[in-house]
């Protein structure tokens, strides 16, 4: 069965966003998580997005505004999903346009093919619920050197608790670290 990898640059106190959606926090560790996730591409061939985070990716990734990105080839390159219930297609600029699925379930089939591992960046909303099916199988955050005091939690504030093992911690210049767990047995 493929993996599914969420992963999220989070701030010291756990925001995703700030309180107007802004995420100028990335740019603290940028040039790290980039190269890292050159590393990571090499085992995803299948991005997973939410209709929100999708809205926001298919704006810049497949555009020539891209093209500076040092992950912009291989990540234009993976097979787009995006879980929603308003969106009817998932056109991708140039490239072949993205599978929209309705549900959870069809999440559950998506893991079941033969392939890669998956990767799901941002959307929130859908992490949340993927992580209380049971469905994550590794939760990476990068986390940056800032405090917001305020914004978009990037964990569930509700349902039970999920208990996480650590896989690695590891410490980039800058403050910033990249922080893999798994669900506990």
């Amino acid at each position: 069965m493929r993996r599914l990898v969420f992963q999220e640059y989070v701030t010291l106190d756990g925001y995703a966003a700030g309180p107007d959606g802004g995420l100028e926090f990335f740019d603290t560790i940028a040039e790290h998580a980039d190269a890292d996730n050159l590393e990571l591409l090499e085992n995803v061939d299948t991005m997973l997005l939410g209709a929100e985070t999708y809205r926001l990716f298919v704006a810049f990734w497949p555009t020539e505004a891209s093209a500076e990105e040092a992950i912009a080839p291989k990540l234009n390159a993976l097979r787009v999903v995006v879980v929603s219930r308003t969106l009817d297609s998932a056109p991708w600029g140039p490239y072949e346009p993205g599978l929209v699925v309705r549900d959870i379930d069809q999440v559950r089939e998506l893991k079941a093919e033969p392939g890669k591992d998956i990767i799901l960046w941002g959307s929130i909303t859908l992490f949340h619920s993927l992580l209380l099916a049971g469905l994550v199988d590794e939760v990476q955050l990068r986390v940056c050197p800032v405090l917001l005091g305020a914004g978009k939690s990037a964990f569930p504030s509700s349902g039970s608790p999920v208990n996480l093992e650590l896989i690695e911690a590891r410490p980039w210049a800058k403050g910033g670290v990249l922080l893999r767990y798994q669900p506990a047995s």
